[in-house]
């Protein structure tokens, strides 16, 4: 078996597990981001009354979406394939395979199951009002390619480390917390002081909300000036996991 049809695989096998013993199966995929888009809009807009700053600004539901759902891919992804070489210590040493292919699972699977229940929110906001702009959308969804080589490089790292440091899911878990509020998904970079606004950019996925929030609102300039850095920041991030990977891989087997 090639290592295309084992990454497949895996990948169906990942998806199979998540949604077993569910009585919709496949489809809370689809409820899910659906009912997590009522909640917020619920919270943020009739209790908390949150709003976008500027004239013409989008409304804050749609302001906010745009941006947690690739977070929320992103941050699933890490968290899940952190854990993914030992979750499958069974077949490490009894199965000749690319063991990245058991990291690369429930990376790909996380990106697939929220990008799918992202085009699912898109729709239901443009059918609403809520001025998608659907015609970029597959613009928009080019940004997932650097997004998710920056994503699967941190997983191959944090995969390979966790063997030897048990704990450093946990510790993974508050650190992409940090990560979220350090990146403008809940506010607009000009809610901060400007002397503090340059600080953003030192977060890599600010890029990614605020060319997702321009291309499919309209919202403010596409950052230009970071698509070179984000492409450059996910090559370097996917290099370095491989290597590292690559480099304890043969030790694996003695840790677990």
């Amino acid at each position: 078996m090639n290592k295309l049809a084992l990454a497949t695989h895996f990948i169906r096998r990942e998806l199979k597990e998540r949604y077993r013993g569910s009585f919709t199966g496949f489809g809370w995929a689809l409820l899910q981001p659906l009912l997590q888009l009522a909640i917020y809009a619920f919270v943020f807009v009739q209790i908390f009354k949150a709003r976008v700053p500027g004239a013409g600004a989008p409304g804050y539901v749609p302001f906010l979406v745009v941006a947690m759902w690739p977070w929320i891919a992103f941050s699933e992804a890490i968290f899940r394939s952190t854990t993914a070489i030992q979750d499958n210590a069974a077949l490490i040493g009894k199965v000749a395979l690319p063991r990245a292919l058991l990291v690369l699972a429930p990376c790909a699977a996380s990106f697939f199951l929220h990008g799918v229940g992202f085009l699912a929110i898109l729709a239901v906001l443009s059918i609403s009002g809520h001025g998608i702009e659907m015609i970029k959308v597959p613009l928009a969804l080019l940004l997932y390619v650097p997004m998710f080589a920056y994503a699967f490089g941190i997983c191959l790292t944090l995969a390979a480390l966790q063997v030897f440091v048990r704990d450093l899911v946990q510790i993974i878990g508050q650190l992409l917390t940090l990560m979220m509020f350090a990146a403008p998904i809940f506010y607009d970079r000009t809610n901060l002081p400007e002397r503090f606004q340059v600080l953003l950019d030192l977060n890599p996925f600010t890029f990614y909300v605020e060319g997702m929030r321009n291309l499919l609102l309209g919202y403010g300039e596409f950052p230009w000036h970071g698509l070179l850095i984000a492409i450059l920041v996910a090559g370097l991030t996917l290099a370095f996991g491989l290597w590292l990977f690559r480099r304890l891989d043969p030790h694996f087997e003695d840790f677990l």
